[in-house]
């Protein structure tokens, strides 16, 4: 069960149904999608996704999905799931425009790295950003995390696999 995370400035916790306008409206910003998956997916789609964090991935317990939620409203999505691509877990975090440049980016990988290690025992996080992506990889070399490799994708594009391990300094943001 997807547990409740709190950081300083954000409330991570599982959807509920009253969630997927906002999600829907995330994932069909271009600005987000871009870098999320296949790229942009048509509304129907988005809709189905939503639809199956409930019927496979809550249901199923198969991994942790969070709505990131600023003052109450959602502003965010992240994941941390097992993979097969890096071996290990990763993580998996999206921001709606409208809060971006505030930090909170930081915020949300802080605390999915943290509950990685923390909560399910994990020595290695991975992260797999489009290379294009300046922004996730400067974020993530900021907080600790180094190039691993890149993966030459069918559609010509790169994806960089930076990993981040556990140290000893490692300290939980979460507030809990």
């Amino acid at each position: 069960m997807t547990p409740t995370l709190r950081t300083e400035r954000l409330l991570l916790e599982p959807y509920g149904p009253e969630d997927e306008e906002d999600f829907v409206a995330l994932l069909q910003d271009t600005r987000v999608s871009q870098w999320m998956g296949d790229g942009p997916a048509s509304e129907q789609a988005d809709r189905a996704l939503f639809g199956r964090i409930f019927t496979k991935v809550y249901a199923q317990d198969l991994f942790d999905v969070w709505a990131v939620r600023r003052d109450g409203l959602l502003v965010g999505h992240a994941e941390i799931k097992s993979t097969d691509v890096v071996a290990g877990h990763e993580i998996i975090y999206a921001l709606a425009p409208a809060v971006w440049g505030l930090g909170l980016g930081t915020e949300v990988a802080e605390a999915i790295v943290a509950y990685g290690f923390d909560t399910l025992a994990l020595t290695t996080v991975h992260a797999p950003v489009a290379a294009p992506n300046k922004a996730s990889l400067t974020l993530l070399d900021g907080i600790g995390f180094e190039h691993v490799r890149d993966i030459a994708e069918d559609d010509g594009s790169t994806t960089r696999v930076l990993a981040r391990h556990l140290t000893a300094s490692d300290k939980s943001p979460l507030t809990r």
